[in-house]
């Protein structure tokens, strides 16, 4: 089976992260941040950051 890939692209501020998050706790996925200013991998998120309520629940069904 061919893995899907479900891209969410859109302007600042029109509900790109709580859908994201939706997608992913239904098809057991993960999210993957593409924000044009995260340039290094281990830089953290610098615009329209998830909160951490919304980062736990992207990560909960992953882990369980």
């Amino acid at each position: 089976m061919k893995n899907k890939i479900i891209v969410i692209v859109g302007p600042t501020a029109v509900g790109k992260t709580a859908l994201a998050i939706e997608v992913a706790q239904r098809f057991q996925g993960e999210v993957i941040s593409g924000d044009s200013q995260q340039v290094y991998r281990t830089l953290d998120i610098g615009t329209a950051k998830a909160s951490p309520e919304e980062q736990a629940m992207a990560f909960e069904f992953f882990y369980d």
